[in-house]
Order: C-alpha cells, then structure tokens, then sequence
C-alpha cells in the first residue's frame, strides 16, 4: 500500500512560530524589527511547498503594526466590558480570549491572500490553547470581546462587526454541513453593537441587526431585526 508522506513535524514549527509572533507584536511590532522570524516562517511555506515565499513574508510584515492595533482596541473593548478586569496588563497576559483573537488576526492575514493550510494550523494552534475555535476566513471589526473563551466557535464565512461581546459556549455555525457549499456564505453576520450570552447557537446566512442581545442557550436560524431581545423561554420558544 502507498501512503502519502505529510511533514507533520510542521506543527511544532508552526506552533513554534505563532507563540513568537504573538510576543513579538508587544514587543517588537514594526516590520523592521521581525525580521527574526522570517527564517521560521519560510521554513513553514517550504515545508507546504508553498512558492513566493519572500513576497510572503513582505506583504505579512506590513499587516503586523495594523494588527497591533486592532489588538488595542480588541483589549480595551475587554477591560470596558468585564467587571472582573482590574487593567488592561491582565486582559494582555491573561485573557485567553484576547489570546484566541490576537492568533485569529494573525491568521486571518494569510488566508485573505490565500496562503493555504498555514492559517488553518495556526487558528487551531490557538483552538488547543484556549478552546476558542475561530476559522482564520472569518471576518471580525473593531473592539471585540470574547468573555471566558471556552467552546466558542466562529465558522469561516462568518462577519462579525463592531463592538461586538460573546460570552462562552457560542456557536456561530453553518445550518447544512455540505461539501458542495463550501464557496457559499452559510454562517451568520454580526452587526455593530450585539451581545451574545453563553451557550447560544446562531446558525446559518442570517442577520442579527445591530444593538441587539441575544441571551443565554437560545438557538436562532431567522434573522433579528436590531435592537431586539432576544431570550429562551421553558416552552422552547424565541421571542423578539
């Protein structure tokens, strides 16, 4: 019998990589001081027997200090948002949703210029560390807040907008599981300002309207308008 020979020894390389880049973007964010990383990630794209590696890693560079930012705000959202933060040093080094959301960023980069497989590796790197499971095709806005990180998982075709909190256990999912919609948006789009509780399930290509909560363990596969409520009541039942 034939097997195929995968180099999964990448990884750990990819592993490898990823924890360095996180540090980096605190510490020496701008493109002219990561140049340190450069060996490791070209070593991943050959290892994929990905091309252009070079042109790569100079279009990533200049991603890095954007990020930065974006992560800035993504902290602040968290120490405005939760009771239980005292700064936002503890939202950096100890939040493992700000973790969750600064490797989605990371990978998200990558898969917007189609680098294959890597961003996937990455995402789930930060899906083992934390139990947040972002796919890197999603698409997240501004000052975003994920609220005790486990079993949070955002599908690939997913928009989230601005100011957006989720609390642990949500599922942002696709309502069919089918091969031949893989091209096809089939998640939910979040708009700005919606609070989302824990354990809710929101499926398929539908809106939830801006400045709307969603509470606790309710499952949703119509869109809301904005600024509803939306609550589970005992008789299964969604009201608006």
């Amino acid at each position: 019998m034939q097997f195929s020979n995968y180099n999964l020894s990448l990884k750990d390389d990819v592993e490898y990589f990823t924890k360095q880049l996180f540090y980096a973007l605190f510490e020496d964010v701008c493109q002219e001081k990561a140049n340190h990383l450069k060996g490791k990630f070209v070593k991943i794209l050959k290892g994929l027997s990905i091309e252009k590696y070079d042109e790569i890693w100079m279009y990533y560079q200049t991603s890095f200090c954007d990020i930065r930012k974006k992560l800035d705000l993504d902290a602040k959202a968290f120490e405005n948002t939760d009771p239980a933060c005292k700064s936002l040093g503890e939202v950096y080094l100890a939040y493992p949703g700000f973790h969750a959301i600064a490797i989605y960023r990371l990978s998200h980069e990558l898969y917007k210029i189609n680098v294959p497989i890597l961003p996937r590796m990455m995402s789930e790197y930060a899906h083992s560390l934390t139990g947040v499971d972002i796919h890197p095709g999603a698409t997240i806005g501004e000052a975003f807040f994920i609220d005790h990180a486990t079993g949070v998982v955002i599908g690939e075709t997913t928009i989230i907008e601005n100011n957006v909190s989720i609390y642990q256990g949500v599922t942002l999912g696709g309502i069919q599981v089918k091969k031949e919609l893989a091209e096809v948006k089939r998640h939910p789009t979040i708009e700005s300002n919606v609070t989302i509780y824990a354990n809710a399930t929101i499926l398929g290509n539908i809106v939830v309207g801006a400045n709307t909560v969603i509470g606790a363990n309710v499952c949703i596969t119509k869109s809301i308008e904005p600024n509803s409520t939306v609550i589970y009541k005992s008789q299964n039942s969604i009201y608006n």
